[in-house]
């Protein structure tokens, strides 16, 4: 299950990680209480529009970041949008901090970060290649989620009692702050021991090669449509757990960041569950998105704070088994010199979907009520639990075409 680590430059990567993943949910849920209880008067549409800034650049900017994940050395591209996030990250605490900051700056900062996560994220995910390789790049990737959602589960609650003790501004700071520790571990990599693939050749036609590419590829437009509904109307964590706690439960920034870190032992126990296979097959995919919209209909419907933490358990596990499945099957069976374009049209389609759905989910909150906005996310797993359905009986129609056994190679991720 940890067989990456046994890598010497896996493991400086996940420790700065870590120590960045902290920060990072400190700051998310910081942000999101912040806008909500005291920027504006509880207003859902107001957090859904932070969301649309803040992955709106995904789509927006996706020919460019999907190019600079191809083409250009991907340890110093991660060391310049890193430090980018740091310094906005310390900006807007101490805006916070002095008691001027306004709606409009955190929707300033909320883009401007944006734009740097574009350009990270594909590279983020595509380097992990580089530091274990492709034999033990699923495990690489479970192991990343795993770290990202264990301090999923420290980051919120640490986030809850720094807001009622010191203040909303110091949860930025420490963000800003924890951003040396991946900074530190980007430096001191052994670059002699990366498992560098050559860079795509820059040529006319190639920030829109990686479109071509997967338009050739059934199997990957089908994980596409999936992530298009869950990413767009179910992965809105910030609106559901914010208004379900204020709104609902009537909690307070510790209820609230408490949450945020019972969900992420769903999140952890899924990415664990995929560190032990040895590889995603698609019928992970119709699984996790069945389960995730049956998550999200328990949580609509729970009567009580526990009951509804206890969906949030269920959501995370559904949520991180369904997420690390697209991320591996569809760097496995894509050509090394296209992942970055292949990984930041995914996460262009998952995460820039947001502009879409965040305000619409946050205006069903607002004007229905929370519980209807979890009703949103339900029907956007069970649709998406379809499209896999779709998809593999379709697969087992083509092989049974040229193969008697046809069933038998249905996990297969080639076209």
């Amino acid at each position: 299950m940890f067989r990456s680590l046994k890598k010497p430059n896996y493991r400086l990567w996940a420790a700065g990680s870590l120590v960045s993943n902290v920060g990072t949910w400190m700051q998310r849920t910081a942000q999101d209480w912040l806008v909500l209880t005291q920027l504006t008067p509880h207003n859902a549409s107001a957090v859904g529009t932070v969301m649309a800034l803040q992955f709106g650049p995904q789509l927006l900017l996706l020919p460019w970041t999907g190019f600079a994940a191809d083409h250009y050395n991907q340890r110093k591209l991660l060391m310049a949008t890193q430090a980018s996030m740091g310094l906005l990250a310390l900006a807007l605490g101490l805006l916070t901090l002095t008691g001027i900051v306004q709606l409009w700056h955190v929707y300033v900062f909320a883009f401007l970060s944006g734009c740097a996560s574009a350009f990270d994220a594909p590279v983020r995910q595509t380097f992990v290649t580089e530091l274990v390789g492709d034999a033990d790049l699923p495990n690489a990737v479970a192991l990343n989620s795993t770290s990202f959602n264990a301090a999923r589960m420290i980051g919120p609650a640490v986030a809850g009692l720094v807001i009622a003790s010191v203040g909303t501004g110091w949860a930025f700071l420490i963000n800003g702050a924890s951003f040396v520790a991946v900074l530190a571990s980007l430096f001191l990599l052994r670059v002699s021991k990366l498992h560098a693939h050559a860079r795509a050749r820059r040529a006319k036609g190639s920030m829109t090669g990686g479109l071509r590419y997967v338009a050739s590829r059934p199997d990957l437009m089908a994980m596409l449509a999936m992530l298009f509904l869950i990413g767009t109307f179910g992965l809105n964590f910030p609106i559901f757990i914010s208004t379900m706690a204020v709104g609902v439960f009537h909690a307070d920034a510790r209820g609230y960041g408490l949450l945020s870190s019972i969900m992420a032992i769903g999140t952890v126990s899924g990415a664990l569950l995929a560190a032990g296979r040895d590889r995603p097959e698609f019928m992970s995919l119709l699984v996790g998105a069945a389960v995730f919209g049956l998550g999200c209909t328990l949580a609509a419907i729970a009567p009580s704070y526990i009951l509804f933490a206890a969906a949030l358990v269920v959501i995370g596990v559904a949520a991180l088994t369904f997420t690390n499945a697209t991320t591996s099957l569809m760097q496995l069976s894509t050509q090394p010199a296209m992942r970055g374009r292949v990984m930041a049209l995914r996460l262009g389609v998952a995460l820039g979907g947001t502009p879409i759905g965040a305000p619409i989910v946050g205006w069903v909150a607002d004007h229905a009520g929370p519980r209807w906005s979890l009703g949103v996310g339900a029907v956007s797993g069970f649709a998406a639990a379809i499209v896999a359905g779709y998809a593999m009986r379709r697969r087992v129609h083509q092989l049974s075409l040229t193969e008697p056994d046809a069933r038998t190679l249905l996990d297969s991720p080639q076209p």
